[in-house]
């Protein structure tokens, strides 16, 4: 999510990306700390290729919001470096036998940084309003383990819209209960995700329309705040003078710029203007031997959504074609060359595991195959079918460079093995893309997806009729039998198997064209220590992290 440039670029483009004014004194403030890191600035730099789409934490959507979420609020429960959960503003929990009970206790030094107590009334403020209605929030499907959420949500329930009737009630500003359908031992995880974050009440209100729309209009309760953010510039972190376990957080300051050409970006690395990079194809094999190369294999997978409602893409003959036609395994290799993977499938590999601890990759195996010869067979078939010679398709890309890449790899295999087609891309910056995404406004689009918890669930209840995230206008009745079934199951071997069937329809249905399981090669400086990152949830938490003086 990172790049860029040398001191000897041309002014323009220089002045553009340094973000003079919202990085202050940047890389050269002279804060310093004796955290068991030395006396060093405590000052991190770093890169991020796109603007924050939203602060408000019922309302975001995106991985860039929620990694951002994820260092300036804090929720009961955050992941630690084993992405086991441990207390935030909760300093403990009692489960009861039935695992149906949880009774969360506030730690008393958690405050907002405005100094007003957390409270257990401002969970239940915020996950009341992530529910109700007026809120429309996509991620509401996520408290689906919390009583009567489900039908809160169901427009065709008698407890449509009645968020008072949500199982968690504060028992006093100290406790807070919360009451779950079935037992859900990933629920305590869960509350680590940005949508269980608490809200203060009193406050959100005084802000209006405005909250979460500028540092002025948020206050927070995590290990830093935001101190500024200057759209589509960068933003600022500074540590958090009011959190209950400062004495944990190392970093003074970390200043975030947004570059999104990968070149620029290696070049702000080795002018050490910045402290961490993503690297893309072209310098993997040239920094792969430096001290500082890492790669990582994620558990996000990235897809192409494909518009069910867009002639042509209603054909199932067509979807099959355009999933087979094209090198998932080239486009590892060359083109990202970064650790990334091919995917014929959804649920990515050694992410989740079996209650037999069976990888969920391992036991579906493969569900999808690169086969010109029989898109081509399916693509003539399709045409046929809908009485077309050929059709136009619109691709929904991402403007990053990487993703230009990608986008005309796609674009040259499909339009040379299925003849007539004729695809145009339409790269547009990442908050308007998620836009036109949730309005369902385009052909096929370059997507991805990361776990928000460690369940196959996760990837697969976003496909159900009308889900907030089922974009593509998929619908089965069958598929949403398979996953009420798995949220209603107690026995971990049936539900097990309702997953494991309900992928296997999604690819019988061909919903998506599933592309690569994503991998990150990445240059960080010897001195940065222990930034985490998670495999579900918000992706990276910098609460532990530090210079060190080595």
């Amino acid at each position: 999510m990172k790049k860029t440039p040398l001191k000897v670029l041309s002014a323009i483009l220089f002045s553009s990306l340094m973000l003079t004014a919202c990085t202050g004194t940047g890389s050269k403030n002279d804060s310093r700390t004796e955290n068991g890191s030395g006396n060093v600035p405590q000052v991190l730099n770093l890169l991020e290729k796109s603007e924050i789409p939203s602060m408000d934490t019922s309302k975001a959507t995106d991985s860039v919001s929620f990694d951002v979420m994820n260092n300036v609020f804090e929720g009961l429960y955050r992941l630690d470096k084993n992405n086991k959960p441990v207390p935030g503003a909760a300093k403990s929990v009692d489960i009861s036998k039935d695992g149906k009970t949880y009774t969360f206790h506030i730690n008393e030094n958690a405050k907002w940084s405005n100094g007003d107590p957390v409270t257990a009334e401002d969970f239940v403020y915020a996950w009341k309003k992530a529910l109700h209605p007026e809120t429309l929030s996509e991620y509401a499907y996520i408290m689906g383990p919390i009583k009567n959420a489900n039908a809160i949500q169901n427009s065709k329930d008698p407890l449509y819209g009645k968020v008072d009737e949500l199982g968690i009630k504060a028992v006093d500003a100290a406790t807070l209960e919360v009451q779950l359908e079935a037992p859900a031992p990933y629920f305590l995880g869960l509350t680590g995700f940005p949508t269980f974050y608490p809200q203060n009440e009193k406050y959100v209100t005084s802000q209006g329309d405005k909250y979460a729309l500028e540092v002025e209009n948020m206050i927070y309760n995590g290990p830093f705040v935001l101190s500024e953010w200057k759209h589509e510039e960068g933003w600022v972190y500074k540590k958090n003078s009011q959190y209950w376990d400062k004495k944990s957080v190392k970093l003074d300051q970390i200043n975030v710029n947004i570059v999104k050409d990968v070149g620029t970006g290696v070049n702000l690395y080795n002018t050490n203007e910045s402290d961490f990079v993503y690297l893309s194809s072209e310098y993997v094999d040239q920094y792969k031997d430096n001290e500082d190369f890492n790669t990582i294999l994620d558990s996000t997978v990235f897809f192409m959504r494909m518009n069910q409602k867009t002639k042509g893409l209603n054909n199932l003959d067509i979807r099959k074609a355009i999933d087979m036609a094209w090198d998932k395994q080239g486009l590892t290799d060359v083109i990202l060359n970064d650790g990334s993977i091919p995917a014929n499938f959804y649920v990515p590999k050694d992410f989740v595991s079996s209650p037999g601890g069976t990888d969920f990759r391992k036991e579906n195996g493969n569900l999808g195959e690169y086969n010109p010869v029989k898109a081509k067979e399916l693509w003539k078939k399709g045409l046929k079918a809908i009485g077309e010679k050929g059709l136009k398709l619109e691709l929904l890309n991402y403007d990053s460079e990487n993703s230009k890449k990608v986008g005309e790899m796609i674009q040259s295999q499909l339009e040379t093995n299925l003849p007539g087609l004729k695809i145009t891309i339409n790269p547009q910056p990442f908050k308007q893309k998620l836009k036109l995404e949730t309005k369902k406004e385009y052909d096929i689009s370059y997507a991805g997806w990361g776990p928000d918890y460690q369940v196959a669930m996760t990837f697969l209840d976003m496909w159900i009729t009308d889900g907030s995230h089922n974009q593509s206008n998929y619908s089965n009745p069958e598929y949403d039998r398979l996953i009420q079934e798995a949220n209603a199951e107690i026995d971990q071997e049936k539900r097990w198997k309702h997953l494991l069937d309900a992928e296997k329809l999604m690819f019988a249905d061909q919903v998506i064209s599933p592309m690569f399981q994503e991998g990150h090669a990445y240059l960080q400086r010897g001195k940065v220590k222990d930034i985490l990152f998670h495999s579900f949830g918000p992706r990276k938490s910098f609460k532990w992290t530090y210079i060190s003086s080595e």
